[in-house]
């Protein structure tokens, strides 16, 4: 039980109406997409760096658990408590963006802001971020998907999201706060990530288990690209990775994103004719000139959904480049890489429509039908990726019996992040009760349209089962994982001497434990 006496201080530090012990607000943010284990003891919602640093060392010197939560579109119980009677720190009330750097290139924001509303902020400025977020950005963080790290927007050619970050403001378990990058030095800009060892990256996909972020500086880019898009199917899985390999290792794609047969029909089937159309006006929206956004938006409307009804499997590029030449060029090349390996054009417009509309609802946390949603992913080197994927059909094969016992669907989707990786992500979708973490995620008037199941624990087990041996799995493959948290199998998997190091670190920073015990594996 926390005491009043620290509740008291906490209020004192970030005013009343910031902390609170109301039980259904202290579960509710203690859950993510997958599980709801213990609530929180309490939540506060800092304001600033100071009234964070302030929070964390009293909660810490009070013997209490520690944990940030940025937007909460975690799946792997990133920030689910492990303990009872922590403190979840909600940090969407440090949400500004606190300098944008023309002459230097560089944005530094607090890390509550939601990626959604940092490419609004700069895009009046004509920037961008190289890596400019997830397709959740409407909900999920800059500080949440540096804690987990993430992929999506940018990642063809810039990679994850740490690969784009300068130097971080972090608040210590002892409330210190440490800066990284040029920004250590007692003179400098947040302008440059390395002078001396680089401690940027120890907070990049540390699930805030090292120190808990409270503003990131990001490199910037010019805005103004031409773009261009295509889509491709093909036979089998094989053709389809090898294909986006050499997309990717060509670097002709700024996204580059794949799917197979289940995953599109569930795709879509999800959307109602009203969010087509709402799709189609940002396609239009986005296009240079009223000539060419009708015949973009024309383009799109009369594809309709049916050309992906026979589709095995398919992949998608987003290209841009400088020049449209450059953009046509980038995408011819992507054709007859396409051709080479059996596959034949589609029209474009799922990356058409994802483009036009980056950040749109997050009704895709649920399936079709209101059935219950959970990924798992690896990422492995591209020459790896197809015998990877053989083995992840290998062992779902086995589990063909319990899949269709408890009317578990798998699907597939698939990426490539910068030059050299692929991300294979099974997806399973099953029959069985939502939380409130998706009542509340998920539109109102899509909620409305689904149906819903009852609890179905049975079917949620044989799920978490499937799920933990495809994460065995990715470990026997030598697999490397974004949103680490509390699921994958970090820890276990390191080398004696990576494993002493992190450990060391872990003492140094948060000596008695408390900054979101449990996250990897720590």
């Amino acid at each position: 039980m926390i005491d009043d006496a620290l509740i008291e201080r906490l209020a004192a530090a970030v005013g009343e109406t910031a902390v609170s012990r109301d039980p259904g607000h202290c579960e509710y943010l203690a859950e993510d997409i997958l599980a709801r284990e213990l609530p929180a003891g309490a939540v506060v919602r800092p304001g600033n760096r100071q009234e964070l640093a302030e929070v964390v060392r009293e909660t810490v010197d009070a013997g209490h658990a520690v944990i940030a939560r940025g937007g909460g579109m975690s799946y792997s119980r990133g920030y689910v408590p492990a303990e009872p009677d922590s403190v979840l720190l909600d940090m969407r009330g440090m949400n500004r963006v606190l300098e944008i750097n023309r002459d230097d290139m560089y944005v530094t924001a607090e890390a509550g802001v939601s990626w959604r509303d940092l490419n609004l902020a700069l895009e009046d400025a004509g920037l961008r971020t190289p890596y400019w977020g997830t397709l959740s950005g409407i909900h999920a963080t800059v500080g949440g998907s540096l804690s987990q790290n993430s992929i999506f927007w940018g990642s063809g050619r810039y990679g994850s999201a740490a690969e784009s970050v300068l130097g971080m403001a972090v608040v210590l378990a002892d409330g210190s706060i440490l800066q990284t990058g040029s920004a250590g030095q007692v003179h400098a800009l947040p302008f440059f990530r390395h002078h001396g060892p680089d401690l940027t990256g120890l907070f990049c996909g540390d699930c805030g288990t090292l120190g808990v972020k409270a503003a990131v500086t990001l490199r910037l880019l010019p805005r103004d690209r031409s773009r261009a898009f295509g889509a491709f199917a093909f036979g089998d899985h094989r053709a389809a990775l090898s294909a986006m390999a050499e997309v990717s290792r060509r670097d002709l794609a700024m996204e580059c994103f794949g799917f197979d047969p289940f995953l599109q029909r569930q795709r879509m089937r999800r959307e109602s004719l009203a969010g087509d159309a709402k799709r189609l006006m940002g396609v239009m929206k986005s296009a240079d000139g009223v000539g060419r956004a009708l015949a973009e938006g024309a383009r799109v409307a009369m594809a309709g959904r049916g050309f992906m009804e026979d589709v095995l499997w398919s992949f998608a590029v987003s290209i841009e480049e400088v020049t449209p030449e450059a953009a046509t060029h980038n995408l011819e090349a992507v054709r007859a890489i396409a051709a080479a390996h059996g596959g034949r054009d589609l029209p474009d417009s799922i990356p058409r429509l994802l483009r036009s509309n980056p950040f749109g609802p997050l009704n895709n946390v649920i399936g079709p039908d209101g059935e219950r949603w959970v990924p798992v992913h690896g990422i492995v080197p591209h020459s790896r990726a197809v015998a990877a994927m053989d083995a992840i059909k290998k062992l779902l094969d086995d589990e063909a019996g319990r899949l269709k016992e408890f009317r578990i669907g798998v699907g597939h989707l698939l990426a490539t992040v910068h030059t050299n990786s692929t991300v294979l992500e099974p997806v399973f979708f099953w029959p069985d009760s939502l939380e409130e973490i998706h009542r509340r995620t998920v539109e109102p008037q899509h909620l409305r349209r689904v149906g819903g199941f009852s609890e179905n624990l049975a079917a949620r087990a044989a799920v978490q089962e499937i799920r933990a041996a495809l994460i065995h799995l990715f470990a026997d493959l030598g697999a490397a994982h974004l949103q680490l948290g509390k699921s994958y199998l970090y820890r276990e998997g390191l080398r004696a001497a990576n494993r002493k190091l992190i450990q060391a670190l872990k003492r140094q920073l948060d000596p008695n434990g408390r900054l979101n015990p449990g996250a990897l594996g720590l």
